[in-house]
């Protein structure tokens, strides 16, 4: 029988992102004892802005980090399709008072590094949370009386269970399933801004979203209305399986060339945008099991997904409330609470993952038919009709 939770056999999460740290304090406001083990040699975040819907928040909020970033997050008031090419609204969705009290809590627009910082200080804040850098896990081993978890160093960390929460390109999946990231073929260009840098910009109140032919842009405030964010994202028409993991395809000549002729205020978010780095943007299939034993899968690491829908992290946060509330009710057993996760996480996620398969594809359509009736369904709805968002953003079983 395995030895109950303590420091010296704790609740070991590999991986020290968003998912992992909200993991870790989730369960360790349970009274257990948790370990994250972080590959980098300290714990942060790449990237720009993120986006979180109310089923994020109330994740957050439940764990006190929604009252650390309040000040220094924006609450934009509305979330707005744009064509790319007219430059006229196509729709918006009302993110104000209405929003928050229809789904318990609000929509933040906020740096990753800033919400990664507030995950850092609040583990760091509680006695029940261990945080360990420069851990590149390479094995797994269960037995019946601990799990062990062994780096690139030959160094062993042991527990009463590990939670797999490293990401995309995640180690401890493969002790679970043998398969690949799947590439879109699409990729993204990041950046955030000073404020006073950018011009011929929209609503500093509002989350802008330009759509067009095999491609997006994606803009808001972030960091109190200091920094403006821009996402550019478009499929390459370069993208050979051969050339998949180099850097030539989806350069930013290509970005220029796809973005030719769009509205002005496209161009000028083009413009702005950084160069130096790209992003291919990568999901996975999804997968009936990513639980084993005492050993179970969170985040991107068990459900990775595109960005369409801007729920990656709020599922990984879907998945740290209802994986704390499963280890509170079933305490010792963990393999039964890693099933139980599993049993309501995994359709929920397959489901989300699909979706945001699906609304690349709308967002993105290429016939003129398909635009067309696209466009006159966005056009014909009101900003406080929720019905295509309910689904996501009105979860609540993981508060």
């Amino acid at each position: 029988m395995t030895k109950g939770n303590s420091k010296e056999n704790p609740l070991i999460i590999v991986g020290g992102g968003l998912g992992g740290l909200a993991t870790a304090l989730g369960i360790a406001q349970q009274g257990k004892y948790v370990k994250v083990l972080e590959q980098a040699p300290e714990f942060g975040e790449v990237g720009a802005g993120i986006q979180l819907a109310a089923n994020g928040t109330n994740v957050l909020q439940r764990i006190g980090v929604l009252e650390r970033i309040e000040d220094i997050a924006v609450f934009p008031k509305r979330l707005v399709l744009m064509d790319a090419y007219t430059g006229e609204e196509l729709s918006a969705l009302d993110l104000g008072d209405v929003y928050k009290e229809r789904y318990g809590a609000p929509y933040v627009v906020l740096h990753r590094s800033d919400l990664q910082q507030a995950l850092v200080d609040a583990c760091e804040d509680n006695p029940n949370i261990e945080m360990v850098t420069n851990q590149h896990i390479e094995t797994l081993e269960e037995d019946e009386n601990v799990v062990s978890v062994i780096n690139n160093k030959g160094e062993t960390h042991t527990g009463q269970a590990v939670i797999g929460a490293d990401g995309l390109w995640s180690e401890t999946r493969k002790h679970l399933v043998e398969d690949s990231p799947v590439c879109s073929e699409y990729v993204a260009y990041r950046g955030a801004i000073p404020i006073e840098e950018v011009s011929n910009i929209g609503n500093m109140d509002d989350v802008y979203m330009w759509i067009g032919p095999n491609m997006h842009v994606v803009q808001y405030p972030v960091r109190r209305g200091e920094l403006y964010n821009q996402v550019v994202v478009f499929k390459s028409s370069q993208y050979r399986k051969e050339i998949e993991h180099t850097n030539d395809w989806g350069t930013p000549e290509e970005m220029d060339e796809v973005f030719s002729g769009t509205c002005d205020k496209v161009q000028t978010a083009i413009s702005y945008i950084s160069r130096q780095k790209r992003w291919p943007m990568y999901d996975r299939n999804p997968i009936e099991n990513w639980t084993q034993g005492n050993i179970t899968l969170m985040g991107d690491a068990a459900h990775p997904m595109l960005q369409y829908l801007a729920q990656g992290a709020c599922q990984a946060f879907e998945d740290a409330g209802y994986l704390a509330n499963m280890v509170e009710k079933y305490d010792e057993d963990l393999e039964t609470a890693f099933k139980e996760y599993q049993k309501e996480r995994q359709p929920r996620s397959a489901y989300v993952q699909e979706s945001a398969r699906n609304w690349g594809e709308i967002i993105h359509a290429t016939d003129p038919v398909t635009t067309l009736l696209r466009n006159k369904i966005l056009e014909n709805r009101t900003s406080q009709d929720f019905k295509y968002v309910d689904q996501y953003h009105g979860y609540s079983k993981s508060i």
